[in-house]
């Protein structure tokens, strides 16, 4: 652990980052070349005290927050790895909730400013989202909490399920189950994150342990949804998705299904902002 090394490595990786790269205004009057201190702060969820702690070498970040760091300052793989071994922290595995996200993907996600977008892993944690995909769908849980799963809310909290209209439920759980095991059949029968979720579940739903045994396996690559917004009401919507090379991340991205009234119902997201009525969904 070299905490000192690890603050002089953030501010060596804010300096060369434009504000534009991140999404972030480029104001007349910047004093500095890159970040601000505040803005990677802020883009990370942490306190400007603490990220100016961090750059001091006065405070040790946590797996999460060195997550949340490596996607602020768009660091490679092993520009991340660095960042954790500087901090004495074990890397994260690969598909878990901390895993790193390909700079390239978070670039098309901040240029997908005009429809709900966001990462998730292939077993439905979501990483990181943006500001349309917040407003249509809530906050994601935090990806180190038990339920960061959407496959694991789908079947353990029924309330996770207002998002869809009442008959579509048997559908999109049968699209979950077969999606789930073509990423548990990609990581291997010895994966523990996975084995984990398909045994909890298993134990948790009969609804789920049932559609398990059925062995039916589909990788959802694209799909018709009908969201429920507390505010808007219906709205029907494309979900595309775009692959890791490994398979374990996918970005997803919703458009307006031709022939409804969505399009119009999208563009009051920005207006509307953030609700709190329903967990994020994938």
């Amino acid at each position: 652990m070299d905490l000192a090394e690890l603050g002089a490595f953030l501010r060596s990786r804010r300096d060369r980052i434009r504000p534009a790269d991140v999404g972030l205004p480029t104001g007349p009057r910047r004093r500095v070349p890159g970040l601000r201190r505040d803005e990677v702060a802020h883009l990370a969820g942490a306190s400007v005290d603490y990220y100016i702690e961090l750059e001091r070498g006065a405070a040790q970040p946590s797996e999460q927050m060195i997550a949340a760091l490596a996607r602020a300052l768009r660091l490679t793989r092993d520009e991340r790895d660095h960042l954790y071994h500087l901090a004495g922290r074990p890397l994260p595995s690969p598909g878990g909730p901390a895993a790193h996200v390909h700079p390239g993907m978070l670039d098309l996600l901040d240029r997908l400013t005009g429809t709900p977008a966001q990462v998730i892993t292939d077993l439905h944690v979501t990483l990181v989202q943006n500001r349309l995909a917040v407003a249509l769908f809530g906050p994601a849980p935090a990806p180190d909490t038990p339920g960061a799963s959407l496959a694991w809310r789908w079947f353990t909290d029924p309330a996770s399920r207002n998002v869809y209209p009442a008959e579509d439920h048997a559908y999109q759980s049968r699209q979950l189950v077969a999606d789930l095991r073509a990423a548990v059949g990609r990581r291997g029968a010895k994966d523990p994150e996975a084995v984990a979720m398909v045994s909890g579940l298993r134990a948790a739903s009969e609804e789920f342990a049932e559609l398990w045994d059925r062995y039916d396996v589909a990788v959802r690559r694209a799909d018709r949804k009908r969201i429920v917004h507390p505010r808007l009401g219906v709205v029907d919507v494309n979900c595309l998705n775009l692959f890791s090379e490994d398979g374990r991340q996918r970005l997803l991205w919703f458009t307006p299904a031709v022939g409804t009234e969505s399009a119009a119902r999208l563009e009051l997201l920005g207006v509307l902002g953030t609700q709190d009525l329903v967990p994020e969904h994938s």
